[in-house]
């Protein structure tokens, strides 16, 4: 028999549940990561790694990043309405921790130095070592607490290499190849197919 729902009464508030248990607890789901871009209002580029990184919907296409309210880019896309991602490779740490570093520097010095390319739609960087890319132009946004959600319509897409992507997962990076797969099968078939359409 199950333990009946908490209720408002029986619920502990957050203030009760220390945050570091959410972290430790959260970060046992590993998820890719991504460097998200955008152009500020001058045309200088920015960027900030982001793991909070999902697919939405097929029928229209839509992507959902999430980013703190406090983060450079936040407003920077709430103005621009528009955003570029690029999922890493699993040679790409550096450029992650690179992107979540706050002592980098801001605009385009932080991309010295990396190959990238504008996105055709956004004008953001596509950092071109990166294993696929999502152009995509602000659909909607949602408040989460400190976090705004921005599901982004794809309006172009691609993939650049076919290397591992990097994933992070108990506070640690790694490829997914590294991640024990004695339980998957290797010559599963893919659950959807993909959609290639490489920048020019």
């Amino acid at each position: 028999m199950s333990a009946p729902a908490p209720t408002a009464a029986t619920r502990p508030s957050e203030s009760d549940i220390p945050r570091h248990r959410f972290r430790r607890t959260a970060a046992r789901f590993p998820t890719g990561v991504t460097v998200v871009t955008a152009l500020a209002e001058d045309g200088e580029p920015h960027g900030t790694t982001v793991n909070s990184f999902t697919t939405v919907s097929m029928d229209p296409y839509l992507v959902m990043v999430g980013l703190g309210r406090g983060s450079r880019l936040h407003d920077r896309i709430l103005a621009r309405g528009a955003f570029a991602v690029s999922v890493l490779s699993d040679t790409q740490e550096a450029d992650a921790r690179w992107f979540a570093d706050p002592a980098r520097p801001a605009g385009a010095a932080s991309f010295t130095g990396l190959p990238w390319r504008a996105a055709d739609l956004s004008g953001a960087p596509v950092l071109m070592e990166a294993v696929a890319w999502f152009d995509c132009t602000v659909h909607a946004t949602h408040a989460a607490g400190d976090h705004t959600l921005f599901v982004g319509r794809a309006e172009a897409f691609g993939v650049l290499s076919d290397r591992p992507a990097l994933t992070f997962a108990d506070s640690r990076f790694a490829s997914h190849e590294t991640a024990d797969s004695r339980f998957a099968p290797r010559d599963a078939a893919p659950s959807c197919p993909s959609v290639r359409k490489d920048l020019p």
